[in-house]
């Protein structure tokens, strides 16, 4: 999917997909944003190890090679989405402060938060900290939207006719954007106020597109979230007699 406005183009270059596996825990498969416009080619969120083929291969049919990449956004400092920072170490690495701050004294080993790659990253030259209600590139400005974590960012996009909401985990998927709960949250009241929050946006943005971090885009419409495009998903699994027969599982709901 693309977004065009505020002089950024915007590609959905790896789609989130909301789920867990039954045995495994969490898929971590997040949803990975290119923006390309003022002279800047952006990464929103770098998903995590399993993705790091993915991300290059998709970045690739865009015409973009990790080198290119003038800018990565963070999120928020999950696993899923910030371990693979070093892939754009040349970059200007944008994360919250409050965020950064948070990540640092979480106990290791209790946590989602990859603690060796955020303790390198918080040295690291390119580092840019940022803060509530900054711009942090040409027509895109960062929110605080805690519940996830403390310090998560959301980021909107204004554009001419429809702005962009950039949400990833403030509010992972359709569903807890519609019933207001949320799961992963380290207090409920407060991801609630913040889903809360989002609604207001979409009430006083008419017609934006959300991009959650684990789910396909939406536009709200009367009151409704509507996903933009269909899930596709799967697993390949060795089950057979050699490396060349595999078995392949859909994820996807059905049409």
């Amino acid at each position: 999917m693309q977004w065009q406005g505020g002089g950024w183009l915007v590609d959905i270059v790896v789609p989130g997909f909301p789920g867990k596996a039954t045995q495994h825990g969490g898929l971590g498969w997040s949803t990975i944003v290119l923006l390309r416009g003022h002279g800047r080619v952006v990464v929103l969120d770098g998903g995590g190890f399993g993705q790091r083929r993915t991300l290059v291969e998709a970045l690739a049919k865009h015409g973009v090679a990790p080198a290119d990449v003038t800018d990565l956004l963070l999120s928020h400092s999950h696993h899923d989405h910030a371990v693979n920072w070093p892939l754009f170490r040349h970059a200007r690495i944008a994360i919250g402060r409050k965020e950064m701050a948070w990540a640092l004294g979480v106990e290791w080993g209790t946590t989602p938060v990859p603690e060796h790659t955020i303790l390198a990253l918080s040295t690291w030259p390119t580092l840019r900290l940022i803060d509530e209600g900054e711009t942090v590139l040409p027509g895109i400005t960062a929110q605080l939207a805690p519940g996830h974590t403390p310090g998560h960012l959301i980021f909107v996009i204004q554009g001419e006719d429809q702005d962009c909401v950039l949400l990833q985990d403030a509010v992972k998927n359709r569903v807890e954007l519609t019933t207001r709960r949320t799961d992963m949250t380290y207090d409920a009241a407060i991801s609630r106020a913040t889903v809360e929050m989002v609604w207001e946006i979409c009430r006083t943005r008419p017609g934006c597109l959300l991009i959650p971090g684990h789910d396909l885009p939406m536009v709200v419409e009367n009151g409704v979230p509507r996903p933009i495009g269909r899930q596709t998903a799967g697993i390949k699994a060795w089950f057979g007699d050699s490396l060349e027969e595999m078995t392949r599982f859909e994820l996807a709901p059905p049409e």
